[in-house]
């Protein structure tokens, strides 16, 4: 059995309403025709910004593509203005929601409290939590394992204790590879990776759970890594719908790679999966 790559993109605020719907009528176009979703080798999931959800959901209906947002509130109702709640999200028909970006951390002061906040949200309504991990300065691999690991240890137990816990996808991102010319290595990337997958397969309620790696992440990198990484998480090398299409072509070539994960571990990612 093969478990699918995981495909995300966010758009962050680089591209206006018709910008993004031009992208995205472009990605529905090669979403419909691309073997690699038709077959089930990858998922695709695209993050819009608030004001884009639902035109987009528009642009890609009747393809295998699944929209999400790029934040949401620790509320799900009541007098918080200007902010937008799991349950509005899950209403218009998203399935993810992007929490604990190092953007929102740097920029707006968001700290383990609120991004574990931000996680129970997502998953009491049935959200999907990208939720995004990594360690702020460069640091050699097993020391980034460890300190992302304790990272995620920490929001999924005050996220555990706010609700129950379900399905996540961890996104790796390592702050100093974010916005970068390169990515970090594949070595870095896997060792991390292959850590935090032992510990969301640890926990019998976290089954189903994916790990990405985002950070400078573009064509060319998915095949040069090995199985304990589900997929990418795209940034603005995913402006150019071609180069969503060129990673799609690479979950096709590394289709092999993933296969050869431990049965196990493909039975417990499979077993409930809700994205």
């Amino acid at each position: 059995m093969t478990t699918p790559t995981v495909l995300g993109v966010s758009l962050k605020m680089y591209l206006g309403h018709r910008r993004t719907l031009q992208w995205a009528h472009a990605v529905a176009d090669v979403a419909r025709t691309h073997p690699a979703l038709a077959d089930g080798t990858a998922e695709l999931f695209v993050l819009p910004s608030f004001p884009q959800l639902v035109p987009v959901m528009d642009a890609l209906a009747g393809t295998p593509v699944r929209v999400g947002a790029q934040d949401l509130a620790t509320e799900d109702h009541g007098p918080y203005t200007g902010e937008v709640s799991g349950a509005a999200l899950k209403e218009i028909g998203c399935r993810y929601a992007e929490v604990g970006h190092a953007e929102r951390r740097r920029l707006y002061g968001e700290g383990d409290t609120t991004v574990a906040a931000k996680t129970a949200a997502a998953l009491r309504n049935g959200l999907v939590p990208v939720l995004c991990v990594g360690e702020r300065d460069r640091a050699a691999p097993a020391v980034a394992a460890e300190r992302t690991t304790a990272e995620l240890d920490r929001l999924l137990a005050t996220a555990g204790a706010l609700g129950g816990l379900g399905p996540v996808t961890v996104a790796y991102e390592p702050q100093w590879a974010i916005g970068a010319p390169r990515p970090a290595t594949p070595e870095h990337i896997s060792t991390v990776c292959r850590a935090l997958r032992t510990r969301l397969t640890a926990d019998p309620r976290l089954a189903g759970s994916r790990v990405v790696y985002g950070g400078s992440a573009g064509p060319g990198l998915l095949t040069a890594l090995g199985a304990d990484v589900d997929g990418l998480f795209l940034g603005r090398f995913a402006h150019d719908p071609r180069a969503v299409a060129a990673v799609l072509d690479e979950c096709l070539d590394r289709k092999g790679v993933v296969s050869a994960r431990p049965q196990n571990a493909v039975s417990e990612i499979n077993s409930g999966r809700t994205g």
